[in-house]
């Protein structure tokens, strides 16, 4: 199993493709392939067919994922896209900013 250095719930920022510096909340990670689903970014067209009668079909736009490496934790403090490192404070293991120290 791979790790990711990103969990659910997190705020990223993108660092390269096209919808670079764009910043958004992780919605979902897959460890197994490296990839995560970011809330309104790499948005993309998908078509939907009805399943059920009364189900409307059509064209869907929907969050695809993308590689893990593409993403950084945002810092609010230094309000930019930073690596963490891990602090174990009275036992407990957070993750703060490399840079400025801040909690994230």
């Amino acid at each position: 199993m791979k790790k990711v250095h990103v969990k659910t719930g997190d705020e990223v920022i993108v660092i390269s493709g096209n919808d670079k510096d764009a910043r958004g909340k992780v919605i979902e990670v897959s460890p197994k392939e490296g990839k995560v689903i970011v809330e309104g970014i790499n948005i993309v067209s998908k078509h939907v067919k009805p399943r059920k009668q009364g189900d409307a079909g059509g064209i869907m736009q929907v969050p695809a994922p993308l590689y893990a490496s593409k993403v950084l934790l945002y810092c609010s403090k230094c309000e930019a896209g930073r690596r963490a490192k891990k602090v174990i404070k009275d036992g407990k293991k957070t993750r703060v900013c490399a840079k400025c120290g801040a909690k994230i």
